[in-house]
């Protein structure tokens, strides 16, 4: 016996088992609890939808039909292994089944067959219906049953369970068919062997990020006299290694061709800060191609480097 987790704590269960799931609208709240009680908790129920598509599916199960509104499952699992949460709490999915069945959950025994209709299921147990039409040709693919099992196993985990606390609606209820196209034996010898292997490995916790790069520095004093003394020849000593650094900031504005990025603040450099300049509204002997404070600034500020004085 026991008390469902919270919803948030549902989810953290399933993806920790490695299963994908997807939550759908208010599905937290989404319940028949006005309707009786739901809990103590004693298994999980397997279902097939009798539907086909996974949209046209997950709107059924949690919307419901005439004469039986929804939620009609807590979880649909699609043909891909998907698991779509629709509702949490008490859901439409069970009905009454047989009393000596719930008692043999409940001890993990061996089920004895259901003859009989008398004890609320939707109380008891979590239901999660299967995307499959139920006739037998419907296949039922490998991430599917993977998907069934994983759901299963992190419930069981999390409660105490064995695998003997989960059933398919046809072993709780007289004139059920579903889940058809496998047997719940099958899938319970899988969950016992998941169960067997342990816990599932917690999620890697994710990484730090990465602190943004630091923005190089650039000296105005140092790029002035750069400015003023460098030679107008490539190949001679770098007199500021700053002067790449609004070099390549010249050349992202389209002011400097890329092979005149050479570290020398000479003749091609003075011109493009000279434009760079005249682009900012500067005019006369401020716009000369010698660096000034604003200019730089904004170069900095829009191709990022800091300046100092």
């Amino acid at each position: 016996m026991s008390n469902p987790p919270s919803a948030s704590k549902l989810v953290q269960l399933l993806r920790a088992e490695g299963l994908t799931v997807v939550e759908v609208g208010d599905w937290e709240h989404h319940n028949r609890n006005a309707k009786g009680p739901f809990g103590p908790l004693h298994g999980v129920m397997i279902h097939h939808t009798v539907t086909r598509g996974t949209d046209v599916t997950v709107r059924i199960c949690r919307d419901g039909y005439s004469g039986l509104p929804g939620p009609l499952c807590h979880g649909v699992i699609d043909k891909k292994g998907v698991v779509h949460l629709v509702g949490y709490g008490r859901a439409n999915h069970a009905g009454l089944g047989d009393d000596d069945v719930l008692r043999a959950v409940i001890n993990e025994t061996a089920l004895p067959a259901d003859n009989e209709a008398s004890v609320d299921g939707n109380r008891h147990f979590y239901g999660f219906e299967c995307e499959n039409m139920g006739d037998g040709d419907d296949p039922w693919p490998e991430a599917q049953r993977l998907a069934i099992e994983k759901v299963s196993a992190a419930i069981c985990r999390h409660h105490g369970w064995t695998e003997r606390s989960v059933i398919g609606h046809l072993e709780w209820q007289p004139g059920k068919s579903d889940p058809r196209g496998f047997t719940m034996a099958s899938m319970r010898s899988r969950i016992s062997k998941r169960l067997a292997g342990g816990k599932p490995a917690a999620p890697a916790p994710k990484p730090k990020p990465l602190p943004p790069p630091k923005k190089p520095t650039v000296d105005l004093s140092r790029l002035v006299t750069a400015a003023r003394t460098d030679p107008k020849a490539k190949g001679t000593p770098v007199s500021y290694t700053g002067v790449r650094v609004v070099e390549a900031a010249l050349v992202n504005a389209g002011l400097l061709e890329k092979p005149r990025l050479d570290s020398h603040f000479g003749t091609a450099t003075v011109d493009a800060y000279a434009a760079w300049q005249r682009r900012l509204g500067f005019r006369g002997d401020d716009a000369n191609g010698i660096p000034g404070m604003t200019s730089l600034k904004e170069l900095g500020e829009r191709y990022g480097f800091t300046v100092v004085a």
